[in-house]
């Protein structure tokens, strides 16, 4: 197999170095790392289509990699194999900017990607903190802290390029705003985690700078009194572009990492988009819905350095975490509920974290009732990872029995694989099926979201 790989690349981009094998051996999650047998680096569609052929001559697994911050093991070769990894592929194709599209491949990164766009005026929406790849952000649906306002990846793709697991290209979609020809293959493909095919192209909407952007800072006594403050904000359509719940003890980091002087209570950090004049309008209505809601005061940002010191702030609160647990690994749980659930679903987290005696805090995009709980375990410690992964049970069968859902944006991985017959049910049996008929021998990244059995 490497011989014949090397036959089709060029000898730099096929590498079994064990430095390169180990970094592709584990993503940043918690999950136990796996040596892949070779990493290849591909440049063009044809040559990823290429290795796949081989792959599949060979009967080889092969599992697509970006830049390996996936936090349910999604890239870990536990099967061992070839691992693609798309960071050659990392250019910018065509911004469309009278259609808001822009065509990319799948190692641009959104930061690389919303550089290109601010020359046109446009901008890349879905935000999930770390500056990942858009096609790792496809493979996994993630969202962020934009997708009240703008929706998660899935919304925002119009066309993949797809190479299948016996080499094939195709393309799930067209360039138009809709479809109604077909099978929706875009939602298929969105957040199946590599196991349908390598991503070689992405079609994605984007969209034009805000004319004005308002951030807030407004802290309550208690989380539910944030929550419902949320609630309240939604059911008066006020069109509010962020809005995410930071517990006390998240506070706490994050003054400490940051260096800021944020008050430690319960806080929701927000953010409005339009014009100026709709947007005073619509903060004042705010401002008296939070005082509804026990707001004990609130902070307005509209300098780009305090917004964005406001927002690292937020996005740095796993680094907070870590720096401030050394020895100990980061696990981060994510569940997502309806938003009428969600404030008893977070008390019942912050119950559990207690019984269970982890050190850890609550953070959440509560615009869409998706919230997770960062902690802090001893990976060499048995007894801390039962803990974790009992606390991690109780509050995934909590959103379950409330009609959530076991991962609002992370993915299944191999970390959610155990509760997919629970939430799916039989359908679960049609992924099965689905996976079977395009992928027949298990190839691409085996045993991730589901474990099929022969």
């Amino acid at each position: 197999m490497l011989k014949a790989l090397k036959n089709i690349l060029s000898p730099e981009q096929v590498s079994i170095n064990q430095t390169i094998l180990q970094q592709h051996s584990k993503d940043e999650s918690y999950h136990t790392p796996s040596l892949p047998d070779i990493v290849v680096f591909p440049m063009t569609t044809e040559e990823v289509s290429k290795i796949m052929k081989l792959a599949y001559q060979y009967k080889v697994p092969v599992v697509p990699f970006g830049r390996g911050s996936s936090l349910e093991g999604h890239v870990i070769p536990y099967n061992k194999g070839i691992t693609i990894d798309f960071s050659l592929m990392n250019k910018v194709l065509e911004i469309k900017e009278e259609d808001f599209l822009v065509k990319v491949q799948p190692g641009v990164t959104r930061t690389q990607l919303n550089k290109e766009l601010k020359k046109y005026g446009l901008f890349f929406s879905v935000d999930p903190g770390a500056d990942a790849t858009l096609g790792g952000m496809a493979a996994t649906n993630a969202s962020g802290t934009t997708s009240v306002r703008y929706g998660v990846m899935r919304d925002q793709v119009r066309d993949l390029e797809v190479v299948l697991a016996d080499g094939t290209v195709i393309h799930t979609g067209n360039l138009a705003a809709k479809s109604s020809s077909g099978l929706h293959l875009n939602g298929l493909f969105v957040g199946s985690e590599g196991t349908l095919g390598c991503f070689t192209e992405l079609t994605l909407r984007v969209y034009g700078i805000p004319e004005y952007v308002m951030a807030a800072r407004a802290s309550f006594p208690t989380v539910h009194d944030a929550v419902s403050a949320v609630v309240g904000i939604l059911s008066a359509g006020i069109p509010i572009a962020r809005v995410e719940l930071i517990d006390e003890q998240s506070m706490k980091q994050a003054n400490l990492f940051s260096e800021t002087d944020y008050q430690e209570v319960p806080t929701l950090f927000m953010e409005f988009h339009g014009n100026e004049d709709g947007l005073k309008q619509d903060v004042e209505f705010m401002k008296e819905i939070v005082a509804d809601y026990r707001c004990q005061g609130i902070e307005f940002e509209t300098d780009q350095a305090e917004l964005n010191r406001l927002w690292e702030a937020r996005h740095n609160l796993a680094y907070a975490y870590i720096h401030g647990y050394p020895g100990k690994k980061l696990m981060v749980t994510d569940v997502c509920l309806p938003i009428s659930e969600l404030a008893g679903a977070i008390e019942h987290a912050r119950e559990e974290l207690e019984r269970f005696g982890l050190p850890g805090g609550i953070v959440g995009h509560v615009g869409d009732g998706n919230f997770h709980a960062l902690l802090m375990i001893d990976v060499s410690s048995q007894e801390e990872i039962k803990k974790a992964d009992k606390f991690n049970e109780s509050i995934v069968l909590y959103a379950l029995e409330r009609g959530g859902t076991c991962t609002g944006e992370h993915g299944v991985g191999v970390g959610k694989q155990k509760y997919q017959e629970k939430e799916h049910g039989a359908a679960l049996m049609v992924m099965e099926k689905i996976k079977r008929a395009l992928d027949p021998d298990n190839l691409l990244n085996p045993n991730k979201i589901m474990k099929l059995t022969d």
